[in-house]
């Protein structure tokens, strides 16, 4: 069986077949960062216009690179939700026509378990249960992955995501957009105890985050500092991130008693994070496992595979047809 995942869902436009018995064949994604450098964020209606210019073009270099065609494709899954709506929505439009007149079988996907199940991307024995960290620039979840489907998230940010605050940090620190990768590569050269910044929400014992207050605490120190203290402020941030991080995952491994952790999203790149997260493996005796640098952030393989994944397992049918901006994870079925 091979499966075609077409991801839309913000700004990155990407393409995918997935085999089943030979893994993934390619994938490609085509970013915006580019486009959007010049404002400092996405702006959803130029993300949108893009992708349906780029999205067909993308669709048949991959196909032809891969000596494939349309009718070779077995089953295609599209994320149907969450994200910006237009670029939603050019995916979905792709994926339907297609489906409609190629008589191709159709599955709607949620973008997290994409996410959740991006691990097994590479190494096919990566089945639940496991805990996810999923930490991105738009979410920051502990979710407690029980089965294929079946998914509770037990924390998740009260404000920010830990993503869009390293992207707002890079702003108070003068960085390009997108900021967080630069605040992660500029905290290299900085002493991460100089500061003292907050580490919200962890005198309780609990899953959640919040992330605003640390924010703040760097504006206030970026504010009395000048450019030769910006890497000690990056390296400050990026360790408080990591320390609430660490001892919220580390509390939910002790008390749901998992013995892997999958840590994805575009955060899971962060090499420092993921230092602490294999000490964090030593010291419990519990198996990390992440995906691939590239599959990190949003790409069409992750999709095409929660695709076969669904599709193997015979899962009911996510309960949508049509593109959904917000969309709880819990609403899944498995």
């Amino acid at each position: 069986m091979k499966v075609l995942g077409i991801e839309s869902s913000c700004d990155e436009t990407g393409v995918a077949v997935y085999c089943s018995e030979k893994g993934l064949l390619g994938h490609k994604v085509n970013s915006q960062i580019d486009l959007f450098t010049e404002y400092g964020g996405v702006i959803p209606e130029i993300a949108a216009r893009d992708h349906s210019v780029k999205i067909i073009k993308l669709l048949e270099k991959l196909l032809s690179e891969l000596n494939l065609s349309l009718e070779n494709i077995d089953l295609i899954a599209y994320t149907v939700g969450p994200g910006l709506i237009g670029s939603l929505m050019v995916g979905e439009t792709v994926a339907k026509t297609i489906a409609k007149t190629k008589s191709i079988e159709i599955l709607p996907i949620h973008h997290l378990e994409g996410h959740i199940l991006a691990p097994g991307l590479e190494d096919k024995d990566v089945p639940p249960p496991y805990l996810c960290l999923l930490v991105s620039g738009g979410h920051t979840q502990i979710i407690d992955c029980k089965s294929y489907g079946d998914y509770t998230i037990i924390g998740e940010t009260i404000d920010d995501a830990c993503g869009e605050a390293f992207d707002k940090v890079g702003k108070l620190l003068n960085l390009e957009y997108p900021g967080g990768p630069k605040v992660s590569k500029l905290a290299d050269s900085g002493d991460s105890s100089r500061f003292k910044f907050p580490r919200a929400l962890t005198k309780d014992r609990n899953y959640n985050f919040s992330f605003s207050g640390l924010k703040t605490s760097v504006l206030y120190t970026v504010n009395d500092s000048d450019e030769s203290d910006y890497a000690d402020i990056a390296a400050s941030f990026q360790e408080a991130v990591i320390d609430v991080l660490t001892k919220k995952v580390a509390w939910a491994l002790e008390d749901t008693g998992h013995q892997r952790l999958i840590c994805s999203g575009g955060v899971a790149a962060n090499k420092n994070l993921r230092e602490r997260l294999q000490l964090l493996s030593a010291e419990s005796n519990i198996e990390v496992l992440y995906p691939s640098l590239e599959f990190c952030t949003d790409n069409a393989a992750m999709i095409a595979y929660a695709g076969y994944i669904r599709k193997k397992f015979n899962l009911k049918s996510h309960q949508t047809n049509f593109a959904r901006p917000r969309w709880p994870l819990g609403e899944l079925y498995a």
